[in-house]
């Protein structure tokens, strides 16, 4: 298997445990479901050159997480997507465009 291939295989194994997330949030386990989640894909150790500065360091670092922390992000958005398209197909008296544009707004007042 080349790198390639074991890259794509990390990253499906990652937006499978985001899906896991949020079927599971749906159950009713407990939010720290969602901190196990990021601590499992997250490394626990980083890889940086021995004399680097801190800008290298963050830089080092930022490469790292980016790749674990994209595939969890992409797999919430893909069980999202599929979620919605059906909520969409069943034709609900509301879109999903509205309930998103709803949240936004509650989101936005919350913060003020």
């Amino acid at each position: 298997m080349d790198e390639y291939e074991n890259e794509n295989e990390n990253e499906n194994e990652i937006k499978l445990k985001a899906i896991a997330v949020l079927t599971g949030l749906r159950s009713g386990v407990g939010s720290d479901f969602v901190s196990a989640l990021i601590s499992e894909v997250t490394p626990s150790q980083f890889l940086v050159p021995a004399d680097a500065d801190a800008a290298e360091i963050g830089r080092a670092m930022l490469e790292q997480l980016s790749g674990p922390w994209s595939a969890l992000i992409s797999g919430f958005v893909q069980a999202f997507e599929a979620v919605a398209d059906a909520y969409d197909e069943v034709g609900p008296e509301t879109s999903t465009e509205d309930i998103l544009q709803a949240l936004a707004l509650e989101l936005a007042s919350a913060s003020d």
